[in-house]
């Protein structure tokens, strides 16, 4: 049996052979990507819940808002749904790689759950929970120069602890105390495997505190970080607020304008931000254009 530390030595090794995509494996990608994508755009409408994939740091008040208001939820662009459909490709193909190459793969997408709340890990390789990520190239370097708790803006770590808590008593994953985490830098295809060992107690109180903050009758207080913008007296939200999906909901009076970088979001606004003498365009939560051109 072939061992985990290895894994991306082997992928690498395998994607300079030839013909090596027979017909099962051919299958077997083509139908981990169909599920991967129907579960992004066909799944079911169903009642919001709690899901181990949300055990990363979160606002309280958005995350309220997403079981109790999740009709007031920012439209996702469809240039995110873009992104997240190269993401469950690549996610898909590394896992296809894997089993060409020779690892073990199995449990893929297996129910697991944490206190009753439920989640579905990527795979378990070579007997060792592994969740998939992809990455932009500078997020990746942070990924591979030393990631730390501390640098976790999107909590994989803590997903990962929850799915390692939940396949506790699950024979096919003989590695108890650690799990691993496969980044894909998506634009330059380098590979890294972080091991991280399971923090049970945390992510256990975790699931309690968010469990209690879903079951409350009213939205609790947000906890979104912001930040000066540049030397104007505007303040916008950090790079992971700008991510909440329900920031119009921390901030009612949030305004967003559009940059060459992309969009930037102000939650005071003492000087309209310009370019060359003229407004910036202003849109509101769904797009449309408020202001500017």
């Amino acid at each position: 049996m072939k061992h985990i530390n290895y894994l991306i030595q082997d992928i690498e090794k395998q994607l300079t052979k030839r013909n090596w995509l027979d017909g099962r494996l051919c299958s077997e990608f083509t139908d981990e990507i169909t599920s991967r994508l129907k579960g992004q755009y066909n799944s079911p409408e169903r009642k919001p819940s709690l899901r181990l994939s949300q055990m990363g740091p979160r606002c309280p008040r958005a995350l309220w808002y997403s079981i109790h208001h999740p009709e007031l939820a920012e439209p996702m662009p469809p240039w995110v749904q873009m992104k997240f459909s190269f993401g469950h490709i690549i996610e898909g193909l590394a896992i296809g790689l894997a089993k060409a190459s020779g690892h073990e793969v199995v449990g893929e997408q297996d129910a697991v759950y944490v206190d009753g709340v439920e989640g579905h890990r990527d795979c378990v390789i070579d007997g060792c929970l592994v969740d998939v990520k992809s990455a932009s190239s500078i997020a990746f370097k942070k990924y591979k120069d030393g990631f730390k708790a501390e640098d976790d803006t999107f909590g994989y770590l803590d997903q990962l602890d929850a799915y390692l808590v939940g396949s506790a008593d699950d024979p096919l994953v003989q590695v108890k105390d650690r799990g691993y985490l496969l980044f894909i830098d998506k634009q330059l295809g380098h590979m890294h495997l972080h091991e991280h060992r399971i923090r049970e107690s945390s992510i256990r109180r975790r699931v309690a505190e968010y469990k209690n903050i879903v079951e409350g009758n009213v939205p609790p207080g947000c906890t979104c970080g912001t930040v000066p913008d540049g030397e104007s007296g505007n303040i916008k939200l950090d790079v992971k607020a700008s991510y909440n999906t329900f920031k119009h909901c921390c901030f009612p009076s949030l305004r967003t304008f559009l940059y060459s970088g992309g969009p930037r979001y102000l939650t005071k606004v003492v000087k309209t931000p310009t370019y060359v003498g003229k407004p910036l365009t202003e849109i509101d939560k769904y797009g449309n254009i408020v202001n500017g051109r």
